[in-house]
């Protein structure tokens, strides 16, 4: 086992009380290893825990939606860790087996896009597109605004936005799956 360049927080940690104990109420009880690595800065573990709890409890935007986009920045950054915790809730909200399996081949020829409705194929298109190149096409975000409206438009940009910042963080820091991190 490599030694952590930097040591994951105590999983029992209870300083800040407050901040601690508003992390593990948005994630129902839960402390994962990113919370754990957020807090060895408090303002940054502060408002990481509001605009990302905004963004995954707060928004008017299709949870399926929203969800898709977190699964499909996480393959496209290969950030293992936020497939993980995003492929079961893409799922409670509707994605399929095979729109999971799927989701793992975005931005490959062999992508299947036919399991996925077209407004999940703009949101596919639009999650590579913000990833790999920055800019988007004026008419994906046509499509998408005709689609969603205003609003979800707004937030499915945001969220894409987002969890790019979140596939970073944990991959520079190299944050694990809690599985694989019970002594660490």
């Amino acid at each position: 086992m490599s030694v952590r360049l930097i040591p994951y927080q105590p999983i029992d940690l209870a300083e800040p009380a407050e901040l601690v104990a508003a992390i593990r109420k948005r994630r129902g009880g839960q402390f994962i290893n990113l919370d754990r690595m957020l807090l060895h800065s408090v303002p940054i573990a502060e408002g990481w825990n509001h605009f990302i709890g905004e963004i995954r409890n707060n928004l008017s935007l299709d949870p399926k939606l929203r969800e898709l986009a977190m699964c499909g920045v996480a393959v496209l950054n290969g950030a293992e860790y936020e497939f993980i915790h995003h492929a079961p809730p893409f799922q409670l909200a509707g994605g399929t087996d095979a729109q999971v399996s799927a989701l793992r081949l975005i931005g490959q020829s062999e992508f299947p896009s036919d399991l996925f409705n077209p407004t999940e194929q703009d949101a596919i298109d639009l999650t590579f597109q913000m990833t790999r190149n920055i800019k988007v096409d004026p008419d994906l975000i046509k499509r998408l605004r005709e689609a969603l409206g205003n609003t979800d438009t707004v937030e499915l940009v945001s969220v894409i936005a987002a969890y790019n910042m979140v596939s970073r963080f944990l991959i520079a820091l190299d944050v694990t799956p809690e599985e694989h991190s019970l002594t660490q």
